[in-house]
C-alpha cells in the first residue's frame, strides 16, 4: 500500500516520483523510522515474508538490543539470516546503544555469546551489520542506501558488459570503443549522425559542437 496526499498537486505528484522507493514490512508501520523516511522517501507498505525493509535488491532486517537477544534465544535469528540469503545484498541494522556496553545489561545470555553471534552474521550469513543510536539515525541510513541504490538504477549502461543484439545497440558498442566515450555520448553520436560512417566523416568542429571536448578522443584516434 502506497502513501501519499491526497491533496497533493500534480506538480507534488510528479516530485514524489522522483525520490527514491522503500518498501516497509506492515509490521513496522508505527515505527519511528517511518516517520523520519515520509520526507525524502516513497513508500510502499506491504507483507514482506522476509526482513522489515526492501530497497532495491537489499533487504534489512532491524533489532532493538532486546528483540535481538529473545530472537537469540528462541533461534529466530539464526532462521531469519538464512532466508535472508535470498536477496543479492543482506543488511542488519542493530539500534540503541546496548550493543555498546554489553557487560551492563542484564540479560539470560553471556556477552560473549552475543559478540560470537555478532562476528558470525558478516563471516557465515554474509550479512553487514549496522549499529545506530536511535530510530533517527537508522532513518539516515535508510533514506542513504535508497538514494545510492535510486542513482545506481538511473545510471547508463554500458553495452561492452554484454553482446549487442540491435543494430541501434552495434552501433553504440562500436562508438564506446573509442577512448573517453561512454553511453550516453555514444547514444547522443547515434542520435545526431544516424550512422558510424557519418560519425568518422563529420569534421572536428561538428564534433566538438555536440560532444565538447570528447570529440578530440575521436578525431586523435582517426587521425
Amino acid at each position: 500500500m502506497a502513501l501519499f496526499n491526497i491533496f497533493s498537486t500534480k506538480k507534488n505528484l510528479s516530485k514524489n516520483k522522483l525520490k527514491p522507493k522503500i518498501i516497509i514490512d506492515n509490521r513496522e508501520k508505527n515505527s519511528l523510522v517511518l516517520s523520519n523516511l515520509s520526507e525524502e522517501c516513497q513508500i510502499e507498505l506491504k507483507n514482506l515474508e522476509i526482513g522489515d525493509y526492501l530497497i532495491g535488491q537489499t533487504i534489512i532486517e532491524r533489532k532493538t538490543f532486546s528483540d535481538f537477544i529473545s530472537s537469540m534465544l528462541s533461534k529466530r535469528l539464526l532462521e531469519q539470516l538464512k532466508q535472508m540469503q535470498k536477496y543479492k545484498s543482506r543488511l542488519l541494522i542493530l539500534e540503541g546503544k546496548n550493543f555498546e556496553y554489553l557487560e551492563e545489561n542484564s540479560t539470560k545470555l553471556n556477552p560473549n555469546s552475543i559478540r560470537g553471534m555478532l562476528i558470525s552474521i558478516p563471516l557465515e550469513f554474509n550479512t553487514g551489520i549496522i549499529f545506530t543510536k536511535d530510530s533517527e539515525e537508522t532513518s539516515k541510513y535508510l533514506i542513504l542506501l535508497a538514494k545510492k541504490q535510486s542513482k545506481k538504477q538511473n545510471q547508463d549502461f554500458t553495452l561492452h558488459s554484454r553482446k549487442p543484439s540491435s543494430l541501434v545497440e552495434q552501433k553504440q558498442y562500436v562508438i564506446e570503443s573509442f577512448p573517453g566515450i561512454g553511453p550516453r555520448t555514444a547514444k547522443k553520436l547515434i542520435k545526431h549522425f544516424k550512422s558510424i560512417k557519418e560519425i568518422i566523416n563529420s569534421s572536428q568542429e561538428e564534433l566538438e559542437k555536440l560532444i565538447g571536448k570528447k570529440s578530440n578522443s575521436i578525431t586523435r584516434l582517426l587521425d
